[in-house]
């Protein structure tokens, strides 16, 4: 099996490339605009499947299709990517002494057929100082990150308490789900 990774986050293309699976980068070109109403814990596979069926090249029979997205959900308010600074220091300043939910929705489509799933992870943040908090966003620049952070960042190591879920679905692709599901996939082939 071939996979098309449709992502340019480095940290979906250094974990899947750790599968050991030949793997390719393709790009898609979609609107991530969803319409209102969708349930916070759908957010993410949603955007995943806009973004396989905006995929307009050919997938070979060997070859699987991988889209993926990440949103950090603090009591049903989503957080993307912040734009600056004071955005990305707002979010940490809001997770900070909380429990939150990092969903990350995944759809895999071949040559026939396409399915998705949403892994889930909750994150419990230490209160963190406002200077612990600078300090990162100086030295990290999390600006392309759902929620403001990177849990294998120094904000993780420092910062998260504990975790309940997948550690890699934090990071922004849930391997061992993705695992099983390539597989379910091939035995349907």
């Amino acid at each position: 099996m071939h996979l098309l990774l449709a992502s340019k986050s480095p940290r979906r293309r250094e974990l899947l490339g750790q599968l050991g699976v030949p793997l390719t980068f393709v790009d898609v070109n979609v609107e991530e605009t969803l319409p209102d109403g969708i349930p916070v814990d759908m957010v993410a596979e949603s955007l995943a499947i806009l973004k396989a069926e905006g995929f307009t090249g050919d997938i070979n029979d060997d070859e699987v299709l991988v889209t993926a997205d990440t949103v950090v959900v603090l009591n049903s308010r989503v957080l993307g990517k912040p734009h600056g600074f004071t955005e990305a220091s707002e979010m940490l300043h809001i997770l900070s002494g909380q429990v939150h939910q990092v969903y990350t929705g995944v759809c895999l489509r071949d040559a026939c057929r396409s399915v998705s799933f949403t892994e889930r992870t909750d994150v419990h943040f230490r209160r963190l100082a406002d200077t612990e908090i600078d300090y990162y966003i100086t030295h990290y620049k999390p600006f392309d990150k759902a929620g403001a952070y990177g849990i294998q960042e120094w904000i993780g190591m420092v910062g998260i308490e504990r975790i309940e879920g997948c550690y890699y679905n934090v990071m922004g692709l849930p391997l061992a789900r993705l695992y099983r599901e390539l597989h379910v996939l091939k035995d349907r082939r």
